[in-house]
């Protein structure tokens, strides 16, 4: 296990922090027991991107009290700025280890995000994973933008399940962005998983660990889905690598 050290490093201009699963998590459920509004960021190059492009963005992430490496490309380059300890901190991953910490603590956790069907199949997951764990409310919002009724029950609802961590996994932007916008309603701790939800349900396939472990999770990932996420990756990664390396002449 490796010894968390506080460390963090900004790379393209957003803070990302160097810890572990076993840090995280224990943090979470601290968070949790103590009933604390908390954000949580599982970070790759499309989140650092999105927040160098966009200013407010990036003020959401600035926000956040915890902003893992979720991606291996920022493994590297926290690795090259010095953190030499560092290790891939991956939300689907992340998610798991909280459901556990959650079931044995005896903390409720909801879920905020894609559709009904998903949901009940990563509850139906989650349930047999394990054993005890509370899934205190489901929701699936509708694909567009809530009405402020519709936002209120949603708010109230989880209020009144009695959760304590919520999941949110509509994807980036969308799910930091909503964190951070119902901080002060639901005195929670919130986590941004992205695509954890579907990935878990079965609905998407994961990229086999050889492949995240080379960095080339995206290149699975845009074969399996070329037509949602191929200008993201064209968009993104290029640009990316290039403003990392000015970052590094610079230092």
């Amino acid at each position: 296990m490796n010894e968390f050290r506080g460390d963090s490093r900004t790379i393209v201009g957003t803070r990302i922090d160097a810890t572990t699963y076993e840090d995280a998590t224990r943090r979470i459920v601290g968070w949790a027991s103590g009933r604390r509004a908390r954000m949580i960021c599982a970070a790759n190059v499309h989140v650092v991107m999105e927040a160098f492009d966009d200013p407010s963005f990036a003020k959401v992430l600035a926000g956040a009290d915890l902003v893992t490496p979720d991606g291996v490309p920022l493994v590297w380059a926290l690795k090259c700025l010095g953190v030499k300890h560092a290790t891939r901190v991956y939300g689907p991953d992340l998610t798991l280890h909280v459901c556990e910490a959650a079931a044995a603590a005896g903390i409720p956790v909801a879920l905020y995000g894609s559709t009904p069907a998903c949901l009940a199949d990563f509850t139906s997951f989650l349930e047999k994973r394990f054993a005890g764990i509370r899934i205190a409310a489901a929701i699936s919002p509708p694909f567009r933008e809530l009405s402020f009724d519709e936002d209120t029950r949603h708010v109230e609802h989880i209020l009144n399940s009695g959760a304590r961590i919520l999941l949110v996994g509509l994807g980036c932007p969308k799910q930091e962005r909503w964190i951070a916008a119902h901080q002060d309603r639901l005195p929670l701790v919130m986590l941004a998983v992205g695509v954890a939800f579907d990935f878990h349900a079965g609905r998407v396939r994961q990229a086999p660990r050889w492949l995240m472990r080379l960095g080339l999770e995206w290149l699975f990932r845009l074969v399996v889905e070329p037509r949602r996420l191929w200008k993201r990756y064209v968009k993104h990664n290029p640009r990316f690598i290039w403003h990392f390396v000015k970052q590094l002449v610079r230092a």
